[in-house]
Order: C-alpha cells, then structure tokens, then sequence
C-alpha cells in the first residue's frame, strides 16, 4: 500500500517569533509545489502564534511539541488541545524522547494524550524508541513493542487512521550518530508487525512510521529507500531552511 511520506522538522527549544518568521519567509519558496510528501513545522508553543498564519495557504502543516490529555485546568506550564486549535494546528508529537526522559512521561500518560488528540481530530505523532543501554542489551524488539502496546491501549482499529509513529533510536538523537538504513528498518518492521497484532494487517499496512535520529540532507535518501521507512522527524537539520527543504525533496 502507497503511504504518503511526512517530513516533520521538531525544532525543539530553538528559534525566537523573529527567526521563526524569517526561517518561514525563506523556506516557503524553497518548497513550493512540493506535493509529493507532507511537510510539518513543530515549533515551541510560543511560537505557534507566528509560524501557524505564517504558513497559512501554504503546503506546510503546523502542530505542537506536546499537549496535555485534560481539555483545561489548573495545569500551569501546560498547553491545551483546544488552545491549540483554536489557533489553526493540525498535527502534535506525542511521547518524544525528551518528554520521557527529562518530564518522566510514561506510556500511560502517552496512551492518555493520544486518545485526548484523536478525540479532538488531530493528527498524533506518537514518539517511540529505545536508550544505548537498551540497544546494547538486545532488548530493542521489546521495548518498541511495549511503548506501542501502552501507548495504543484502548485505541480501536477504527479510530486509529490519523496515527503517525515515529522511529527514535534515542542514543541517534543530537549525538550525530545514525541508525543505519538497514538498523532502522528492521526496528520499522518490528512496529509495524506489533501494530498489525493490535490493529490488524490494513491498519498496519496504511500506518506511516518515520525514522527520527540524526536525519540529514546526506542520508535521507538511503533511508526513505527502505520500505518501512515513511518519512522523517528532523532535529537539528531541521533549523536552516536549506537544510531541511533538501530533506523534504530528498
């Protein structure tokens, strides 16, 4: 089955409304008419406001670093779904790395979030993968089927078509080392086989699942050439517009 590739840049806690705007300005012409894949910003949140009309009528979708489950409340530091809605995102990152390693997310809080995004009709990046010690250990296959299985608890075949997965080898991430093309696909087929027990064979096989550890303009094209790969989740590279436009039309 053909699945349309997402190209996502996770800008992190980078760039102020000024350079956000600008990187926008530049980046825009650089892909225009550029159809073949999606491309999604996912700035910090204080910078939705600008990069969401910024982007308006454009080929580029926007969507928030994170979310929280509950619709409002005394959750201060937090952002809401319909905060997010309101101002014209589509798309939020779910369980990235960061989030559960430095604000102890767990797949129960994970699983919480992503039916709170469904719910609401967003489309849901939900962030797996495993630590150094993990991949060292032989327990890689394990752990990405126990983040899919606490983050799809409850999720119903039906209700998960909107769902992205993204691939993050977590020791790949701003070390400057990559998953081989080959490593990363074999971890792709391991999720896609335990999506397919969970969801069934047509779910599986429509889900795309992008690889998000040290992507760059220099080797993206080796990795979009694996079967399982269906995009990217870009760090780093994804600060120059250059840089990640070449990306997006690798």
């Amino acid at each position: 089955m053909s699945r349309k590739a997402l190209i996502a840049a996770n800008w992190k806690m980078y760039k102020t409304p000024a350079e956000a705007l600008a990187f926008v300005d530049a980046f825009l012409p650089l892909v225009t008419g550029h159809t073949r894949d999606e491309i999604a910003l996912f700035p910090s949140p204080v910078l939705l406001p600008t990069v969401i009309p910024a982007c308006k009528g454009s080929n580029i979708a926007v969507g928030a670093q994170n979310i929280h489950f509950a619709e409002e409340g005394a959750y201060t530091g937090e952002t809401s779904i319909g905060q997010l809605k309101a101002l014209g995102g589509t798309h939020v990152l779910i369980g990235h790395s960061e989030r559960r390693q430095y604000f102890c997310e767990t797949d129960e809080i994970v699983n919480k979030k992503l039916h709170a995004a469904l719910k609401a009709g967003l489309i849901p990046v939900v962030c797996i993968g495993e630590v150094l010690q993990e991949r060292e250990a032989g327990k890689t296959s394990d752990v990405l089927k126990t983040q899919v299985t606490g983050a799809f608890a409850g999720i119903t075949p039906e209700a998960a078509e909107p769902i992205v997965i993204a691939y993050e080898p977590v020791w790949a991430i701003g070390t400057g080392k990559t998953a081989t093309p080959e490593i990363a696909e074999d971890a792709h087929r391991t999720i896609r086989a335990e999506v397919a027990k969970l969801l069934g064979a047509n779910v599986a096989s429509s889900m795309r699942i992008l690889y998000g550890g040290s992507v760059k303009p220099d080797n993206v094209t080796a990795l979009m050439a694996q079967e399982d790969i269906d995009g990217a989740l870009v760090g780093g590279a994804s600060l120059k517009p250059e840089s990640f436009s070449a990306i997006a039309k690798y």
